[in-house]
């Protein structure tokens, strides 16, 4: 039977009040829908204001996950030590309360549909180089644009989760958008010490 993204979170929230979960848990569990959901619950976070520092160990652990899908990866793996890791029992619960409040807005407007497309093992390919790439952007050092890849990461995951064909290509269309976006702030970043002295003039 085929679970809709929130209601796997349900079933690991249902899970949690028992025991701590680990990454390795949510693997076993979800089989390769485990990609998506161990890649929304590692970005999730960055939604919001987060201290700084934490997008590096976060963000590698994402891109961990997301090159396996671009080499055809259908059953997930983890080094011992991340696969181990254990979400912290407070934070895990307002992690997936969140994740499962997000994926219930994004439920409304995604359904299985172009399916030609969602399934195509190249699509599963080419949404692991999208993910990994909006997890680079979100791992650079620039302040406040952290919730910009996520949006677009999350998009993906749920599309994918969904089977949904169409919203993996405005997926497609928003990664080309965010990249376009970081293109201009770098190019900004880079112009500013040249243009401050000339505005000064």
């Amino acid at each position: 039977m085929h679970l809709r993204f929130s209601q796997e979170i349900k079933s690991l929230l249902q899970r949690l009040s028992d025991h701590h979960l680990t990454l390795g848990d949510i693997f076993a569990e979800t089989t390769e829908r485990g990609f998506s959901l161990v890649i929304a619950l590692l970005v999730l976070p960055f939604l919001f204001p987060m201290p700084p520092g934490l997008a590096g160990p976060f963000g590698a652990a994402c891109l961990l996950v997301s090159v396996q899908m671009i080499f055809g990866r259908r059953s997930p793996w983890l080094p011992k030590q991340i696969a181990r890791y254990k979400f912290p029992r407070p934070f895990a619960q307002l992690l997936l309360k969140n994740l499962q409040r997000f994926t219930k807005i994004l439920e409304k407007i995604t359904r299985p549909r172009w399916k030609t497309i969602a399934r195509n093992p190249l699509t599963w390919r080419l949404n692991g180089l999208c993910i990994s790439w909006l997890t680079i952007l979100l791992m650079l050092p620039i302040p406040l644009t952290n919730p910009i890849p996520t949006v677009g990461i999350l998009l993906l995951v749920v599309a994918t989760m969904e089977s949904d064909g169409l919203l993996i290509c405005i997926g497609y269309i928003i990664t080309a958008l965010i990249t376009l976006l970081f293109a201009f702030i770098g190019y900004a970043l880079w112009s500013a010490p040249n243009l401050l002295p000339s505005i000064l003039r």
